[in-house]
C-alpha cells in the first residue's frame, strides 16, 4: 500500500506557489465572477412570478433579496442554483467558477461528521479526497494509479486542500460549534447547531457565487455580528433573502427588489429602498405637488442618504450606486403593512415591576439565570439578552404566572395590566374555531370588531373564516398580535415577536412599539429591533444581571461591558 508522504515530498515545491495563487485568485479574476440571468421566467400553474428577467450579478457585491411573502424570494435563489428549472431563460456563471447554497435540509449529512459534513461544501475538493483515499487504499497500486494520484494532489494542493480540515474547524468555531462536537455524527447534533453547520458548509472554500437563504434563522446576536463582519469583506457575487433589516443594512450593496411582477435591481440597502419606497408613497398620496417638486424632494432625499452611507463597511462603491441613481427609479411599494396598533386602556402607575432573587433551572439542571433582581421604571422599554435563550422565555413565563421560580420573588403594580406574546404559541391555535371565533375568546366586541382588528392584520374577505389550526407560522403570530390589541394592556411582554413575521410586519411592528407609551420587556434576535426599541438592557446569566441604561449598539461595542460578561459566563 502507498503512502500519502510519499507523494507529499514530491509536491512541496510546488505546494507554496499553488496556495499563492489559490489565495489570489480573486485579484486576477475578479472582474469575471458574476452571474448573468436572461430572459428569465418562472410561472406555477397560471400564476406567473416574474418573466423577461435580465440581470447581471457581479462580484465584489451583496445583493439583498427583498419581498412579499409570496413573492419568489427563495425560488428565485432556487432557479439560480439549478435547484428550480425555470419555465424560460437561463443563468449562467463565469467560466470555471463555483456556485455555493445554504442548504435548507438539516436531516441530509446525518450520516457525516460534523468536519466531513463542512467540507462537502466544496465539492471538487470533497471529490478530490474521496479518490485520493480510494486509490491510498488499494492493495495493488499501479502506475496508472501513480499517474492518477499525482494530478489529485496536484489539484488537491491548488484548491488548499492542505488546510481544509482547519479551515473547516475554525468556520465551525467562529459559528459557535465548539471543537468537541467536530467529530461527531450531524444526527447528534441539536437543530440551532445544524443550522450552524449548514452555513460553515456555504461558506467553506471560498465559492464564487454564494446563495445564502434566511442565513441569520436560529442565529445568536453574537454570531450574526461575526456573520455580517465575514460577508462585508468578501470579494464575490452574494445573493441574499434575509427578514433581519439591520443584516441586509450591513452587508448589502444594492437590493433584489421583486414586486409588480418584476425583479428590480436597485441601489443602496433595505434601509435606502424602505424610506424611498414610503416617499414616494406620500408622494403619491399628494396629487397636488408638482412634478418639479417631487423631484427635489427625491433628490434631496438620495443626497441626505449617500451623505450617511459613509459610515458603512462598504462606503465607496455604495455612495458611488446611490449619486447615479435616477430619480425616476424610486416608485411606491405595492406591499401591505399590517396596521399594528397598541393602545392602553389606563395610564400605569410608578411602580411596574419589582423582581428580587429570581432563579431558573432548566431541565437538566442547568442554571438559566440566578440572583436576578431588578425594579422597572414607568415608561421603560427592557431588552433581556442571554447566551442561553431558554433564559428569557424562563424569566417572561414566571413573571406571568406560567412556571414556578427555582428562587425569588416579583410583584406587579397594581395599575399594571400586561399582554404577553409567548415563544411558542402552539397550544392557542389547537382548534376548529374560525379566526373570528377564535379571536372572539380573548375580547369584548361583536363579530364585526372581531374582523375589524383581522383587517388590520391583513385578513380580510373569506379569510377570516379559516380555522385556526391550519394557519401558518406568520399568520399565527399575526392572530397573537391581534390578541394582544384586544387587551388594550400598558405592559408589552415580547418573547422573540420578530419569529416568523415577514419584512412588512416586523416594520410595522418595529414603528408602533417606538410610539408606544407604556413599558416592554421583549428579548429578540432583530439588532434594529433592538436598537430602535429598547432604552435598557438586562442580560441574565448564571451568577448575577448585566444592568444599563443604553442603547444596544453602545452595549454591544463597550469593552468593559465585555469583559464583564466574559467573566460572568466564564469566559474570562
Amino acid at each position: 500500500m502507498l503512502t500519502k508522504s510519499d507523494f507529499c515530498s514530491t509536491f512541496a515545491g510546488k505546494k507554496g506557489m499553488k496556495e499563492f495563487l489559490y489565495s489570489q485568485k480573486s485579484h486576477f479574476f475578479i472582474d469575471t465572477n458574476m452571474i448573468t440571468v436572461t430572459n428569465l421566467a418562472i410561472q406555477f400553474g397560471k400564476r406567473t412570478l416574474y418573466k423577461d428577467v435580465n440581470i447581471k450579478f457581479t462580484a465584489g457585491n451583496i445583493y439583498g433579496v427583498i419581498g412579499a411573502n409570496g413573492a419568489g424570494k427563495s425560488t428565485l435563489l432556487k432557479a439560480i442554483s439549478g435547484e428550480l428549472e425555470p419555465n424560460k431563460g437561463t443563468v449562467e456563471l463565469g467560466p470555471g467558477e463555483r456556485l455555493s447554497v445554504l442548504d435548507q435540509d438539516h436531516f441530509k449529512y446525518d450520516n457525516f461528521t460534523v468536519l466531513d459534513t463542512v467540507m462537502m461544501g466544496h465539492q471538487p475538493l470533497w471529490q478530490n479526497m474521496k479518490e485520493r483515499e480510494a486509490l491510498y487504499m488499494k492493495a495493488d497500486f499501479s502506475e496508472e494509479d501513480g499517474n492518477r494520484v499525482a494530478e489529485l494532489e496536484e489539484k488537491f494542493a491548488e484548491m488548499d486542500g492542505w488546510n481544509a480540515e482547519s479551515n473547516a474547524a475554525m468556520l465551525l468555531s467562529n459559528l459557535g460549534i465548539k471543537e468537541v462536537l467536530h467529530t461527531k455524527l450531524m444526527s447528534e447534533l441539536s437543530n440551532n447547531e445544524k443550522v450552524r453547520v449548514m452555513l460553515a458548509k456555504a461558506l467553506f472554500g471560498n465559492p464564487d457565487n454564494l446563495l445564502l437563504d434566511e442565513p441569520t434563522n436560529d442565529l445568536d446576536l453574537d454570531t450574526v455580528q461575526w456573520l455580517e463582519e465575514y460577508l462585508s469583506n468578501v470579494e464575490q457575487t452574494v445573493l441574499v433573502v434575509s427578514h433581519d433589516r439591520h443584516f441586509l443594512d450591513a452587508v448589502s450593496t444594492q437590493t433584489v427588489d421583486i414586486d409588480f411582477g418584476k425583479v428590480t435591481v436597485f441601489a443602496g440597502n433595505y434601509s435606502f429602498w424602505y424610506q424611498s419606497s414610503q416617499l414616494a408613497l406620500r408622494q403619491a398620496q399628494n396629487q397636488r405637488q408638482k412634478a418639479e417638486e417631487k423631484r427635489k424632494e427625491l433628490e434631496e432625499f438620495i443626497r441626505r442618504f449617500s451623505a450617511n452611507v459613509a459610515k458603512s463597511k462598504q462606503t465607496t462603491s455604495r455612495k458611488k450606486m446611490l449619486e447615479k441613481l435616477n430619480v425616476e427609479e424610486i416608485r411606491p411599494s405595492s406591499r401591505k403593512y399590517p396596521g399594528i396598533i397598541f393602545t392602553m386602556e389606563r395610564e400605569p402607575g410608578n411602580q411596574i415591576l419589582e423582581v428580587e432573587g429570581l432563579k431558573a433551572t432548566d431541565t437538566d439542571g442547568t442554571v438559566l439565570f440566578d440572583n436576578v433582581s431588578f425594579n422597572i421604571e414607568k415608561g421603560q422599554k427592557t431588552v433581556f439578552l442571554s447566551h442561553n435563550p431558554k433564559a428569557m422565555t424562563a424569566l417572561f413565563e414566571i413573571i406571568n404566572g406560567n412556571r414556578q421560580a427555582d428562587a425569588g420573588t416579583y410583584k406587579w403594580g397594581i395599575t399594571i395590566t400586561t399582554a404577553y406574546l409567548p415563544l411558542d404559541n402552539t397550544e392557542f391555535f389547537k382548534s376548529e374555531l374560525n379566526l373570528v371565533d377564535w379571536l372572539g375568546q380573548f375580547g369584548v366586541g361583536n363579530e364585526v370588531m372581531m374582523k375589524g382588528y383581522l383587517g388590520r392584520m391583513l385578513f380580510s374577505g373569506e379569510e377570516v373564516l379559516k380555522k385556526v389550526n391550519v394557519l401558518s407560522g406568520g399568520e399565527k403570530m399575526r392572530c397573537m398580535i391581534a390578541r394582544m390589541q384586544l387587551k388594550n394592556a400598558n405592559c408589552l411582554i415580547l418573547d422573540t415577536p420578530t419569529n416568523h413575521l415577514d419584512l412588512e410586519s416586523i416594520q410595522a411592528f418595529n414603528n408602533n412599539l417606538v410610539a408606544f407609551k407604556g413599558n416592554i420587556l421583549f428579548s429578540s434576535h432583530d439588532h434594529e429591533f433592538i436598537q430602535t426599541v429598547a432604552d435598557r438592557i438586562i442580560e441574565l446569566t448564571p451568577v448575577g444581571t448585566i444592568d444599563k441604561l443604553m442603547q444596544y449598539d453602545d452595549y454591544i461595542y463597550d469593552d468593559a461591558i465585555k469583559a464583564q460578561k466574559a467573566k460572568m459566563y466564564g469566559e474570562a
